[in-house]
């Protein structure tokens, strides 16, 4: 092989190396936006997730399971990665930002541990009717139907009667915001979601744990 051969060679291969290194970046960018972040410095992009309940979310389904599974590693993988799905799901479906969604659930169930007036069975992922031990909340039959209507009942808060859902209305409780309560963010679900005056607070501290976990 003569020595224009091999410039010709290795030119050849220096542009294709290129080429497959912009298609993946590309790629990356459509799957994950944490991914893509890996790829460069801190300081000229971190995570940062919006706290307004209609909002793009943020992460990958399978992003959000791996931060669940960080916080309880004894739970089901499969489990986790099927709920974390559903939040993109329908949160996507009604414009509702799916990772403070996502966050709430975590919030309210312990991270699936329960214990409280909510059992596992109930698909109840968001304390939805949970009052008391007469009232211990609304029952679903699959955790689909228990995200969305975690989801809808999000909706209901953060809309006016005017903006319809896109999927028919399984939330028992969905009318009741729409009357007496609205919310842009989270820092309202403070005494109207939940009695407790520091649950913005507490949901505002695990959002900023979910950005940590992906800011190291």
């Amino acid at each position: 092989m003569t020595l224009h051969h091999i410039k010709k060679c290795c030119h050849k291969n220096i542009k294709t190396s290129v080429l497959f290194t912009l298609i993946m970046l590309f790629c990356l960018s459509c799957f994950s936006c944490v991914s893509v972040n890996a790829l460069f410095s801190k300081s000229k992009y971190e995570v940062k997730i919006s706290r307004n309940l209609m909002a793009p979310g943020f992460f990958t389904s399978y992003e959000l399971a791996q931060f669940f599974l960080s916080q309880n590693p004894g739970a089901d993988e499969e489990e986790v990665q099927e709920l974390a799905f559903y939040y993109v799901y329908e949160g996507l479906q009604e414009g509702v930002n799916y990772t403070v969604a996502f966050a709430q659930m975590c919030l309210e169930t312990g991270y699936l541990k329960f214990g409280n007036l909510v059992t596992k069975e109930m698909h109840n992922y968001c304390g939805l009717g949970s009052i008391d031990k007469d009232n211990p909340g609304v029952s679903f039959a699959t955790m689909q139907e228990g995200v969305r209507a975690h989801i809808q009942h999000l909706q209901a808060y953060a809309t006016k009667e005017d903006q319809k859902l896109n999927n028919p209305v399984i939330d028992p409780r969905y009318d009741w915001p729409h009357k007496s309560k609205y919310i842009t963010d989270i820092s309202g679900l403070a005494g109207n979601w939940a009695t407790d005056p520091k649950y913005s607070e507490k949901l505002e501290n695990l959002i900023q744990k979910i950005e940590e976990f992906y800011n190291r």
